[in-house]
């Protein structure tokens, strides 16, 4: 499973997060079936946003196998350009450090991901919020959480300092420009801009080279389109949120298989802190950071896997549920008819909430002591693709 995104830890990353990904297992807890290559199927790879991509597509005829290489490269490059904080000379980091009412203009990927962040910001009630880093930084977080921070943690005023940094309504976008009404409010996308990217690549296959079937990911977000080389629908594994599992050594926990018919597409996230968290005094705490309250989530679900109308959509509700206490998030994906997928300790089901209100949530893909608790939106979506 991926590092819990950006906005709310600071794992260590190249350009916009640092999962790590093999062709046949994602580390996000995602993993791919029924991929294995045949001629008629291409498969690229390759480096973006301090990860990896990889895309498994149908050649087209007298398909020009560099030229579509070049076209996503050249489409991840651009993205990078514009929203990595990594690149001194990125958009995103000329817009960081420039003063409050000073006006910067954006490209239309920066303004179609401003503006995907500023609907999950309002909808998830700030849970999702692309100005945290702040917070992040006051708490310490890098790629590991321990227990001396915890016993240490920084004072009320250090956190109410950081939380007046925290102010995604600062932000303001006019035409084509985005200024902040506030000294020191930075940006930073990684929470969204992965999934985006992906969405992007699909793009580049469908719009300029009439492709149909695929399967694009990026550092774990996936769409899919159509069928695979076994001319069968897509099918993504869920690994079960294990401590210690890795790509090699994992459970796989459940499946979400994309529609049958032809014209399908399927966009998903995951997001978990089940490799970055630490019990202390009797309670799990992630490295995830609720903007809201200034300070680490307990109790929040270790995997939440999120299909939207697009991989970014999908990508920053992932990361919202995640920065919720569990039961939170699951109200909330409820009222906001996400198709989301939890999977949770059987004990956490049963807390804080009577079981009549979960029951009919639970799913069949249950292992050990782990259940998947899956929304109504999420329990239709997965009826319509059963084999």
């Amino acid at each position: 499973m991926k590092n819990t995104l950006y906005l709310y830890c600071s794992a260590p990353k190249i350009t916009l997060n640092t999962a790590l990904l093999s062709v046949v297992g994602l580390v996000s807890g995602l993993s791919l079936s029924a991929c294995q290559q045949t001629p008629d199927y291409n498969y690229l790879t390759g480096e973006t946003m301090g990860t990896s991509y990889h895309i498994s597509y149908q050649l087209p005829d007298n398909a020009d196998e560099a030229a579509i290489q070049a076209s996503i490269d050249e489409r991840l490059k651009q993205i990078n350009d514009s929203m990595s904080t990594y690149q001194s000379d990125s958009t995103i980091s000329k817009f960081n450090r420039l003063d409050k009412n000073t006006p910067i203009t954006i490209d239309a990927d920066f303004s179609r991901v401003l503006d995907v962040s500023k609907i999950v910001y309002e909808q998830s009630g700030g849970a999702f919020d692309p100005t945290v880093m702040p917070l992040v930084e006051t708490w310490g977080f890098g790629s590991t959480m321990t227990v001396e921070r915890l016993q240490s943690p920084p004072t009320a005023l250090e956190i109410a300092q950081a939380k007046a940094l925290v102010d995604f309504e600062s932000i303001v976008k006019k035409d084509q420009t985005v200024s902040k009404t506030k000294n020191g409010v930075e940006l930073d996308f990684s929470a969204v801009a992965k999934g985006y990217g992906v969405d992007v690549i699909a793009d580049v296959l469908r719009e300029e080279y009439q492709i149909r079937n695929y399967m694009v990911e990026i550092g774990g977000e996936i769409s899919t389109s159509g069928v695979n080389n076994q001319q069968q629908p897509w099918q993504i594994a869920i690994d079960a949120p294990i401590e210690g599992s890795t790509v090699s050594e994992r459970q796989t926990i459940s499946a979400i298989r994309q529609p049958k018919n032809t014209a399908s597409q399927m966009h998903l996230a995951t997001s978990g802190n089940y490799r970055n968290s630490v019990i202390f005094d009797g309670k799990r705490y992630s490295h995830t950071i609720d903007p809201t309250t200034g300070k680490p989530i307990a109790g929040g679900a270790p995997s939440v896997t999120v299909a939207a109308d697009s991989v970014a959509l999908a990508d920053a509700w992932a990361t919202a549920l995640t920065a919720m206490p569990y039961h939170k998030a699951l109200d909330v994906a409820k009222a906001q008819n996400l198709a989301a997928m939890f999977v949770v300790l059987a004990d956490d089901v049963k807390a804080d909430g009577p079981e009549s209100n979960v029951s009919d949530d639970v799913s069949d893909d249950n292992i050990d002591d782990w259940q998947v608790i899956q929304t109504p939106a999420m329990q239709a979506l997965r009826a319509d693709k059963k084999p």
